[in-house]
């Protein structure tokens, strides 16, 4: 695969096993990418979701601070991978727009 100079590295929707963040080279087309918007699409439904979710518990006077606390967990790992899904598509749309304004990218490096 021939990798583009003034394409970033992608952060991937997902971490290491070790909790790093994962990159991948690539000009957007391949099988990891499409995996990659997968995962990111399903991880923005299930945020979706889970707020959804907590309109309908906080109308419902029976609902338990465990069963809260339970959501707020679910609703804090949501949140985290929609930040990291967010911070992938801004770099990526910034180089994006300084390729299309014809402007070096910030990332690219000296030519």
């Amino acid at each position: 695969m021939t990798h583009h100079a003034l394409t970033p590295a992608r952060l991937l929707p997902w971490a290491s096993p070790e909790g790093r963040p994962c990159y991948l080279l690539t000009d957007g087309s391949g099988r990891l990418s499409r995996a990659a918007d997968t995962v990111e699409s399903v991880q923005l439904g299930m945020a979706g979701d889970l707020l959804a979710h907590l309109a309908d518990m906080l109308d419902d006077e029976h609902v338990t601070a465990v069963q809260l606390r339970y959501l707020l967990a679910r609703m804090s790992e949501a949140l985290a991978d929609v930040c990291r899904i967010a911070e992938s598509r801004g770099a990526r749309l910034r180089v994006y727009t300084d390729v299309r304004a014809g402007a070096p990218s910030p990332d690219a490096g000296p030519p």
